[in-house]
């Protein structure tokens, strides 16, 4: 018996229109359930294996979450979007370049709406 993957990850958030404008702009989330006047909006990342990011609309949220990292085929490209994209770049915060890690990937990191820490990260070497 075995863990395989994160199913679906959920955010407690203080404004669904904001967070939905933002997590609908990043490439390959699409919102499956709920939307921008929801309590609950669901976004699938749908690859090889299918995961989600569920959105609950929650005025009270824990600080210092974690951070949230996602996998992107080429995190230089989006990057790039991310920066000129005027939703994202208005609603978020990108707070690092991507750059090389000794881990063996290449990532860069961004807040969301509500500060939550997000990282995208592509594996490197090999």
């Amino acid at each position: 018996m075995k863990v395989t993957k994160i199913s679906a990850v959920t955010l407690p958030i203080s404004d669904m229109k904001k967070s939905v404008d933002y997590y609908s702009k990043i490439p390959n989330f699409k919102m499956v359930f709920g939307g921008t006047d929801n309590q609950f909006t669901s976004f699938l990342i749908d690859d090889v294996e299918k995961s989600y990011l569920n959105l609950k609309l929650d005025k009270v949220r824990l600080p210092n979450f974690g951070r949230i990292i996602f996998y992107v085929d080429d995190v230089d490209d989006l990057f790039a979007y991310m920066e000129n994209d005027e939703i994202l770049s208005g609603l978020g915060k990108l707070e690092s370049k991507p750059k090389d890690a000794t881990w063996g990937e290449r990532f860069f990191h961004a807040l969301d709406p509500d500060g939550y820490k997000l990282s995208f990260a592509t594996p490197i070497g090999d």
